[in-house]
């Protein structure tokens, strides 16, 4: 049904993006909507791919009855919904300016709150200035609770006490989590100013409860806050989302956000290199309430479309696009160039990132520069060879940026990753940057202990009595390293403190190596010992330590293992029996 109403014309369905944490209810909140189960048929019940859904206003009206009840009258001619998966957390949704999304409904368990991937959201939500609201889900998990007849708002008052004292429970501990977040909140039949408050509506994907308020609330907003934002202009602009083959023939999907768009239009897309320039072959537009589209000579924002191109090579998710006239090709070429250069701002030195999209690049760059982490490099698509390239030249000149991030991709085929080069991949931008945090530190206690321990090294060999190959010049016999580890040029010395020899040389499985670690059992060469005249009776040997050394690993003894520790001090004691007062 064609809209009549001239304002209603005027206006773009508003773009509302459903986004938290996997498994609190986004696709079962818009199965509601949509009156379809859409959840039970995505493996394991998670979103796979972003999926939209065109709703029309008559749809509108059925699923929320209070819009005629209240006498409202809408001049959005619907909503497009999109669902994201839960670890995307719809970052690859974005535009020049801020999000693609006019507005967001973030989903929450009432009784699992904020987990990091609602976290990210949150963060997101608020850098990018989206307006949002959130949908507390699983009502119906309250132990006791009874479903209302007449709207939530009653049923929450109808609950018995204990059922109420639960409810509250949770709220305002959801509440005071959103504080810290920088939201202040109320339940949406209390907030007076929705422009100082996020509304809160309690709901139940199970039950259907409080997914007529949750969609008035919606509606009310978008009426209110984003008409102007909702006016629709000239130019057709739009996202690639994904590129998907079927029966042989390669399509883009894409967000059309803005403007209307023709089959034959040329448009120009977003890359890193040069914007591409590609013709409308076939247009396809998606179906009201469907995920089928029908093809379409003519396309109106806002709305989910596909695209066959004349031209396919280098086009990637999340990359803008605009129809294109020869008269604006300069300023628009001009435009995406700067647009992508505002994204890639890279550092002289610093980690390498890749990502699955444009947005999610933009969001993870945005996120490491918040933690004052510099990138040198950043690109979309898997982990490829000239990223390890890259990583290894990062080794030389600083050992904490010889590492790759790699957000929602994988790795190229038969490619081999190096021991010296760490690869943290991760679907959720919170999560990937704290394995970074903690792999950082750990490589800096490394670095600050190797340095630290220079030619010095904590160490206790057990003889093995059994396997002396050679009696002198040099003494070869066997040892096992019981803790640290040995290395070559170490001064050794016996339970008595007196000093033997330095390790002349060192063999494991008859090959000749620089060093050995705890728990190897090994073959050692020491010069000037006589071992049956030196050696025959005693037990253990210690890597012999100067009172400076002692004292510079005393200081740092949170670098230390609890054995290294352990034999730290029987060093002092076996020095403290010539000189009492020795490393204190």
């Amino acid at each position: 049904m064609k809209p009549t109403n001239p304002p209603q014309a005027l206006l773009r369905s508003p773009i509302v993006t459903v986004c938290g944490h996997v498994d609190h209810g986004k696709t079962s909140i818009l199965d509601c909507f949509r009156e379809s189960s859409l959840q039970q048929g995505e493996a394991g019940g998670i979103t796979q791919k972003i999926s939209f859904t065109k709703y029309p206003i008559e749809q509108i009206k059925r699923t929320c009855p209070l819009i005629e009840k209240q006498g409202v009258t809408l001049d959005i001619p619907g909503f497009m919904f999109i669902d994201t998966p839960g670890h995307a957390a719809f970052t690859n949704l974005r535009k020049r300016g801020g999000s693609l999304a006019d507005l967001a409904i973030v989903v929450v368990s009432i009784k699992e709150g904020i987990k990091p991937q609602t976290a990210e959201v949150l963060q997101i939500l608020k850098a990018h200035k989206t307006p949002f609201l959130i949908a507390l889900n699983k009502i119906d998990s309250i132990s006791g609770w009874q479903k209302g007849e007449q709207g939530v708002k009653q049923a929450i008052d109808r609950q018995a006490v204990h059922v109420r004292q639960e409810f509250d429970e949770a709220l305002l501990t959801f509440q005071s989590s959103l504080r810290e977040h920088g939201f202040d909140s109320d339940l949406f039949f209390d907030v007076t100013d929705f422009t100082k408050k996020v509304a809160l509506v309690p709901c139940s994907a199970r039950t259907k409860e409080g997914i007529s308020e949750l969609l008035f609330v919606l509606c009310g907003l978008c009426q209110r806050f984003l008409r102007e934002r909702l006016t629709i202009s000239s130019e057709a602009n739009g996202v690639i989302l994904e590129l998907k083959k079927e029966r042989g023939i390669e399509w883009a999907e894409a967000i059309l956000y803005d403007g209307a768009l023709k089959e034959g239009s040329e448009i120009i897309i977003a890359s890193f290199g040069e914007p591409i320039i590609t013709k409308i072959r076939v247009l396809g537009e998606i179906q009201s309430l469907s995920t089928k589209y029908t093809s379409v000579k003519k396309a109106c924002a806002a709305t989910g479309i596909r695209m066959q191109l004349t031209e396919k090579e280098g086009i990637l998710p999340g990359m803008p696009f605009q129809e294109l006239s020869p008269a604006v090709f300069e300023s628009k070429r001009a435009q995406f160039k700067k647009e992508i250069a505002s994204v890639l701002q890279l550092d002289k030195q610093g980690l390498i990132i890749k990502a699955d999209s444009l947005g999610s690049l933009e969001a993870l760059i945005t996120l490491l520069k918040q933690e004052h982490i510099q990138i040198i490099k950043a690109g979309i698509g898997p982990i490829s060879k000239t990223d390890i390239i890259s990583a290894k030249t990062n080794l030389t000149i600083d050992p904490l940026n010889a590492v790759i991030l790699g957000f929602n991709v994988g790795f190229d085929e038969k490619l081999s990753v190096p021991a010296m080069i760490k690869v943290l991949t991760n679907p959720v931008v919170y999560k990937l940057i704290e394995d970074l945090t903690l792999w950082r530190r750990d490589q800096q206690e490394a670095i600050i202990r190797e340095k630290m321990l220079g030619l010095a090294t904590i160490c206790k060999l057990e003889i093995l009595p059994q396997y002396v190959f050679r009696n002198s010049n040099p003494a070869i016999f066997g040892v096992r390293v019981a803790v640290g580890k040995i290395k070559l040029g170490i001064p050794l010395i016996d339970s008595k403190g007196t000093s033997i020899a330095h390790v002349k040389s060192l063999q494991h499985d008859k090959s000749s190596v620089n060093e050995a670690k705890e728990g190897q059992e090994i073959a050692l060469a020491l010069p000037g010992v006589t071992f049956d005249r030196q050696l025959k009776e005693t037990r253990s040997l210690y890597a012999d330590l100067s009172e400076v050394q002692f004292k510079q690993f005393k200081k740092n003894k949170e670098l230390l293992s609890a054995r290294e520790l352990q034999v730290l001090e029987e060093i002092a004691q076996i020095k403290r029996k010539v000189y009492e007062l020795w490393g204190s």
